[in-house]
């Protein structure tokens, strides 16, 4: 199993053909650096497909999910591109199942019935 301490959200569109290599540098770009153990999570413009590159310490592995249907709940592009968006593990579990992962507290209580 590839340890991931902290998972990081690209915001703008990255376009789904890149393979490792680009994203990688999209991440140097982006984050500054790629440190060990954490991931970074891209969309493409259409938030129907998504592509997580995590740096192991030795290298790089990079996964894909594609919905079929609807879309992922991607957040629309930050202002400011030097405060990244950082997610918890329940984020990102129900991010790439599909769900409303910005309002996991919300749904956690009940208010009314």
């Amino acid at each position: 199993m590839i340890r991931i301490d902290a998972l990081w959200l690209a915001t703008g569109p990255v376009d789904m053909r890149v393979g490792s290599e680009g994203l990688l540098a999209r991440v140097v770009q982006v984050f500054g650096a790629a440190r060990a153990h954490h991931g970074y999570l891209f969309a493409n413009a259409r938030a129907n497909r998504i592509k997580l590159l995590v740096h192991d310490g030795f290298g790089v592995w990079c996964a894909a999910r594609r919905l079929n249907q609807g879309r992922f709940a991607w957040p629309r592009e930050v202002a400011d591109a030097a405060t990244p968006v950082t997610l918890t593990q329940q984020q990102f579990d129900a991010l790439v199942l599909g769900l409303p992962w910005q309002r996991l507290g919300e749904m956690q209580v009940i208010t009314r019935m």
